[in-house]
């Protein structure tokens, strides 16, 4: 019995032992998988925070990084200076009506008319018009001045990029400033009135350099900033008149010299044409001359 009893009290401790045991195991487990949930948690968190920052969102199925529906896109601002220039010539069938359009509706697009020629013969009436027009609307107003009663006979735009010259200039100019400043504290330490005349002579020469490169900056800035459209539109009055196409003084001293040059040419091809006379001609004339110089000789 005694050895019955013994059995059963060490089976009793082997259960009571494997219980503890299972009971540990599970609780390492629980807070394994708290752990694993939190770190997930954590993992989302830092996630979700990137994606507030930055303006993406993960996906959970690819992990890959998407733009924000309706997220814009930055624009980095180069600042950069180009000069445009359009040169448009139409010839139009109703010239007041798109005369008037003109002038009515340039400031839709902030616009203004710098300078206006307007020239009339029997033959067609025409106008001459330099519009500046902000950059920002220069596409805009080309493709606006074309109408449907229009016919575009030249249409040229050029685009200088001077933002280079702008910068360089700046550059520059903040040189001659140190520099000029350098020379004002020269000018504090000038001992003799000829010192403060030197140093002063070299201010004056920075000083008219920077103004003259910040006058160049503002102009170029100004120009970047306001494109220039010359605009030439005319409406042909009688087509029986013929267009009055007499040539100024320049022209007329060109058609001269040519006139010249040809009659020059005409005289040298014609003395080659006839080289077989000339040169009968010159031998002739030595042949006689040697026998009238033998002549002399005799009666002498």
């Amino acid at each position: 019995m005694k050895i019955i009893s013994y059995c059963m009290a060490m089976l009793m401790a082997l259960l009571l032992i494997s219980c503890n045991k299972n009971k540990e195991s599970a609780n390492v487990e629980n807070i394994q998988m708290q752990d694993l949930q939190v770190d997930k948690t954590e993992e989302e968190n830092v996630h979700t925070a990137i994606g507030s920052i930055t303006g993406q969102t993960s996906s959970k199925d690819t992990g890959t990084l998407n733009l924000q529906a309706g997220q814009p896109i930055q624009k980095i601002d180069w600042d950069k200076k180009i000069i445009k220039t359009a040169n448009l010539t139409l010839e139009l069938k109703n010239y007041s009506a798109f005369n008037s359009a003109i002038h009515n509706n340039l400031k839709r697009y902030g616009a203004y008319i710098a300078s206006e020629q307007q020239n009339e013969t029997g033959y067609k009436i025409e106008n001459i018009i330099t519009i500046k027009v902000p950059v920002t609307e220069f596409d805009n107003l080309m493709n606006a001045l074309p109408t449907a009663e229009s016919k575009i006979l030249e249409k040229r735009i050029t685009s200088e990029d001077v933002t280079g010259e702008v910068v360089d200039t700046k550059g520059r100019i903040e040189a001659k400033k140190q520099i000029r400043d350098r020379y004002y504290d020269l000018l504090k330490q000038a001992k003799n009135m000829k010192e403060i005349l030197e140093v002063q002579t070299e201010i004056n020469a920075l000083q008219e350099s920077i103004e003259a490169g910040s006058g160049r900056v503002q102009f170029l800035s100004q120009q970047a900033a306001y494109s220039t459209i010359n605009l030439t539109y005319f409406q042909v009055i009688n087509p029986a008149v013929q267009p009055d196409t007499t040539p100024n003084f320049f022209m007329k001293f060109l058609q001269a010299f040519n006139n010249g040059t040809s009659i020059i040419t005409g005289f040298i091809l014609l003395v080659v044409t006839f080289w077989p006379i000339f040169l009968a001609g010159v031998i002739g004339w030595f042949v006689v001359k040697k026998s009238y110089w033998k002549r002399l000789v005799r009666k002498v």
